[in-house]
């Protein structure tokens, strides 16, 4: 079986049990691929770019649409193969936050045909009216874009004299441009064609894709549709309206029928629950409704209604009776009233009408009126109640999509949220299908469509393909159709007036489950373009989890995307979408950099650098003017109150301000962060933060981490993959903070871990790789030689440090008395070898009382009496142990004779030399690893000795000889 009939048949294996169901959603496949097989769906190595353009390749295998919610999922192809494939579990990954590991909870229906809604037509996305409790006036309403930039209400509002003809109630007469010419054609009739493109909208009067009208006209009407036609259509303003859609495809485009005039006001931004109550209450005097009438046109944008009382208090020294407020309904007459707040029914927006909207609005029928009071005081008396956030920090979310990172729609899912949604929609179905068939013993006006609609007003909603029951909200009243806003879902809709129902009362008992949520650390940009199409792609239509950082009416949560190897934070990801990729460090191999400064050096040989550019030098400038900021300021006012991860700051590094990520929380006081421009990390407590000065806010993140990570190229690191303390605090003395250093970049790895491979030079001579520090010298001492293949080095920067400590222990065991230990083989204690005290390794227990032992600083073997040993304490432990086993580099391994010894010794042993680092051989104990070094003696001013090339030319010799 080839690797990719192989996949194949993984893949079917992954998707088989999904066949009937909901599939699985393509940001999890890999990860349940991965769980069924140990590896990744291997799309680049079969010659694709993408995961996603791997599958559209194997129709055979996967089919591919989007669910309702708007995320692509996989089904499995109908294939014998696949039948006996048992159900998968799909992985979850652990949450790597604090507290207890979290899982991600998928458990939701899908239902697939329904999904067009989000991702085509109702893409439309709209602002959340904030509940300013001071404003008087209410927020401007942001206009609705389309992937243009042309404003999507516009674009589908035609002919452009829509709005005029909305307030005049009469349609202008359809005229075509002046340079408009019908295309000529032998049977093309154009008058036909309309006629029957107005049937097909009247059947289909929610629209569709204009690709799918050729086939549609064929199946109708059994001809084929004059390619004439679609060049038409855009004109045919009278008949269709043409959209283009928010769409990563920019030649498809939407038809729908030709847009009719508003009866009614404008929609709520944010549709919540029931209209305010009508009431048989006193109706204003005409003195008050014409005082009202003024203040509602001195603010022509909408007028608060809880600002109304001291307003008309100011304005006219008198009281407004408080029966009005209670029952808004009175001043419908003369003004629109919308309900922007989801949990406040008492906050409304009032608008002054147009004359003609009045006009319309006494010409009302009295029985039209009644109906519509009678439903008023019915739903006056039904209750929503309020949405409860879940109780654990994790809870698993479905996401919408938003106008702005402060009012994210979304989901909660889980028992009591989608699963109680899930269970009251299949009762709905039950119930109005049971009216439609005059089964049902209730009320079966239920079933009836409501005869009078007003805004706000909640509803039962037949869904397009009549296959669901909704709840919705009317949000705007046309002739023969209705907005609505489904209060479980989150999104709206245009449809036909006979599509809904009377809301029955029983259906009032769950809470509506589409709610907003505010992004933690994205509030001074929660409209900027760059966030909201980080956040699109990363989030919407997904199933992530959401830590909640505070409880309140639209709680702040942070985002995390747990399908993948590893968690990914997408607040954090939305931020760094405002960066400028033109402030970062350029980076080409081959090419080199000098006055680079090193900034951390990590035990596992990792290198972080700051190479000078146009970003690092703009950033300095910064941190200098916020450094003066905060002398003029209080600093305690810039306190971090809210710490999470992700979160970006400021703290104290070597006594300047430098930027900070928090990346885990330890309880509420302590925290560890990066410093993101040094690559150093740390701990700290959270009073030592601080916020970013508003001044400086949008500068700062604009501008990348000034650091490269780096590895030295071809150094090798066996075993365990960490360097040795030795090899890393050498580093550190050699450039750690030195400014003057140069790099010479020889690979960039592309991986998402982004590792620069380059050479190290201390200085700013970077032309001959071979003084780099790639090569690791190092000043050593050997202490023990006894061949090539095996000898003893000391770190010569080190060795006072050991002559202090042995002079300690000569102190201390000298002065202690205890009694003699019994040796245990392996196990590290303190030897007393001729008058000096060393730390050795019992090798063996003889049976005479000696101890075989290894002098862990030396690399000596000695035999000592088992008198001598004594517990080697902590505070001798501190130093890493002196003696490094090393071999010999450049020279092959053999057995070598004892002339070869000798010489050897006679070169090496008891000198001080110079090693260079050829490669290191870890092992799980210190004593256990091994170096392969060339060894130089530079004591002779004319000129270097390299041990190896005497060592080859010997062995050379013996071997002419023989």
């Amino acid at each position: 079986m080839t690797d990719v009939e192989l996949m194949k048949r993984m893949l079917r294996a992954v998707l088989a049990a999904n066949k009937s169901g909901p599939g699985v959603s393509l940001s999890r496949l890999q990860s349940e691929y991965k769980a069924l097989t140990g590896e990744q769906i291997p799309h680049k190595q079969m010659g694709h770019a993408s995961l996603d353009a791997l599958l559209h390749s194997m129709p055979s295998v996967v089919c591919m649409e989007r669910n309702r919610a708007g995320e692509m999922v996989c089904f499995a192809s109908v294939s014998g193969e696949t039948a006996h494939v048992a159900k998968l579990v799909a992985r979850q990954r652990t949450s790597k936050k604090t507290g207890q590991p979290q899982m991600v909870n998928c458990q939701m229906r899908v239902k697939p045909k329904y999904c067009s809604f989000l991702k085509s037509k109702t893409r439309k996305l709209w602002d959340a009216t904030s509940a300013a409790s001071v404003s008087v006036s209410p927020p401007p309403v942001s206009p609705r874009l389309t992937s243009d930039g042309a404003s999507l209400d516009t674009v589908s509002l035609t002919p452009t004299n829509f709005k005029e003809n909305a307030v005049s109630g009469k349609p202008k007469p359809h005229h075509y441009p002046k340079d408009y010419n019908p295309s000529p054609g032998g049977n093309y009739n154009p008058q036909k064609v309309q006629g029957r493109i107005r049937e097909m909208l009247n059947k289909y009067s929610n629209g569709f894709w204009v690709s799918k009208l050729p086939q549609l006209y064929k199946d109708l009407y059994k001809q084929d549709l004059p390619s004439e036609a679609i060049k038409d259509l855009e004109h045919w303003t009278h008949i269709c309206t043409v959209e283009k859609p928010c769409s990563s495809n920019p030649n498809e485009l939407l038809l729908y029928p030709a847009k009719k005039p508003t009866q009614t006001q404008n929609p709520s931004p944010v549709p919540t629950r029931v209209q305010c109550p009508t009431s048989t209450a006193l109706t204003p005097s005409m003195d008050i409704k014409q005082k009202l009438g003024e203040l509602l046109v001195k603010y022509s944008n909408g007028l608060w209604a809880h600002a109304l009382p001291k307003l008309y208090l100011d304005t006219y020294k008198t009281k407004l009776p408080k029966h009005i407020l209670e029952n808004l309904s009175l001043l419908s007459d003369f003004c629109t009233i919308e309900y922007p707040m989801l949990d406040n029914p008492k906050r409304a927006i009032l608008y002054k009408r147009t004359r003609e909207e009045e006009n319309r609005n006494r010409r009302e029928s009295v029985e039209e009126r009644r109906a519509r009071e009678e439903a008023g005081r019915r739903l006056s008396t039904q209750t929503v109640p309020p949405l409860l956030i879940p109780r654990e920090e994790y809870p698993s979310v479905l996401v919408g999509e938003a106008a702005n990172t402060n009012g994210v729609i979304l989901r909660y899912i889980g028992e009591g949220y989608s699963q109680a949604q899930e269970a009251l929609e299949d009762k709905m179905r039950e119930f109005y299908c049971c009216q439609d068939n005059n089964t049902h013993t209730g009320d079966k006006k239920s079933g009836t469509p409501l005869a009078s609609l007003t805004s706000g007003q909640l509803a039962a909603v037949r869904t397009e393909e009549d296959e669901e029951i909704l709840r919705a909200q009317v949000t705007e009243v046309m002739d023969d159709k209705v907005k609505v806003y489904y209060v479980d879902h989150g999104f709206s809709e245009v449809i036909s007036k006979a599509k809904v129902f009377e809301l029955h009362e029983k259906f009032f008992n769950l809470p509506f489950q589409a709610t907003k949520c505010q992004l933690a650390g994205l509030e001074p940009f929660c409209q900027e373009p760059a966030v909201l199409k980080k956040f699109e792609s990363m989030a919407s239509g997904k199933i992530l989890l959401a830590e909640i950082l505070e409880r309140g009416q639209t709680p702040l949560v942070v985002l995390y995307d747990t399908s993948q190897d590893d968690d990914v934070n997408v607040n954090a990801a939305c931020i760094k979408a405002l960066q400028d990729k033109t402030l970062a460090s350029p980076l080409q191999v081959n090419s080199a950099y000098m006055n680079v400064a090193v900034r951390s050096v990590c035990s596992d040989g990792t290198i972080y650098c700051q190479l000078p550019s146009r970003g690092l030098a703009k950033l300095t400038e910064i941190l200098e003017k916020a450094e003066a900021y905060f002398h003029s300021q209080v600093t305690s006012e810039f306190l971090v109150s809210r710490p999470f991860c992700g979160k970006g700051c400021l703290a104290r590094y070597k006594g300047k301000w430098s930027r900070v990520e928090i990346t885990n929380l330890h309880g509420s006081r302590v925290l560890d962060i990066l410093f993101i421009d040094l690559g150093v990390q740390a701990s700290v407590e959270v009073i030592e933060l601080r916020e970013v000065p508003p001044p400086f806010l949008r500068d700062l993140i604009a501008i990348p981490p000034q650091v490269v990570k780096c590895c030295l190229a071809d150094v090798t690191v066996s075993g365990v993959g960490s360097w040795t303390p030795d090899a890393v605090q050498w580093v550190r003395d050699a450039v750690l903070n030195s400014t003057d250093c140069s790099v010479k970049i020889a690979k960039l790895d592309e991986t998402k871990l982004s590792v620069a491979h380059v050479y190290l030079f201390p200085d700013k001579n970077f032309q001959d790789p071979a003084r780099s520090l790639n090569r690791h010298n190092m000043d050593i001492y050997v202490s023990v030689a006894c061949h090539p293949g095996h000898f003893v080095v000391q770190p010569w920067r080190d060795m006072y440090k050991l002559v202090v400590l042995m002079e300690e222990m000569i102190l201390y065991y000298n002065k202690t008395e205890e009694k003699p230990l019994k040796g245990e083989k392996n196990q590290i204690y303190a030897a007393k070898v001729e008058n000096n005290w060393h730390r050795v390794l019992v090798k063996g227990v003889l049976t005479n009382g000696l101890v075989s032992v290894y002098e862990l600083d030396y690399g000596k073997h000695e035999l000592v009496s088992g008198t001598q040993l004594r517990p080697l304490i902590q505070e001798f432990r501190q130093l890493p142990f002196q003696g490094i086993t090393a071999q010999l580099a450049g020279v092959k391994p053999r057995q070598w004779s004892e002339e070869a010894s000798i010489l050897f010794r006679n070169h090496v042993e008891k000198k001080p030399l110079v090693a260079q680092l050829e490669a290191v051989q870890e092992a799980h104990h210190p004593w256990e690893r091994k170096l392969t070094v060339f060894l130089v003696d530079t004591s002779q001013e004319e000129r270097d000795i390299w041990v190896h090339d005497i060592m080859a030319e010997f062995a050379d010799e013996l071997t002419k000889e023989v």
